[in-house]
């Protein structure tokens, strides 16, 4: 594997860990009683997206070591 077909795995890879992390950890403005006017009650209060993408790097880490580890010792 090439260090552009790498990047391109660990970006995809990336991805769909980030939209299955996303959800985790979310409270809506109805839930916490404090809605703001002009605005969806169903919004997030503290999305908190900096610790989630930081988390997100750090699982899709150790999903593409392994799926690396698989391509290389079964030279895929």
């Amino acid at each position: 594997m090439n260090l552009v077909g790498a990047l391109a795995l660990y970006f995809v890879i990336w991805w769909i860990t980030l939209f299955a992390v996303l959800p985790f950890g979310i409270r809506s403005q109805h839930e916490t009683g404090d809605v703001t006017a002009g605005t969806e009650p169903g919004a997030p209060v503290l999305p908190g997206l900096l610790r989630k993408a930081a988390i997100t790097s750090v699982i899709a880490a150790v999903i593409f070591a392994g799926v690396y580890y698989v391509w290389v010792a079964y030279d895929i």
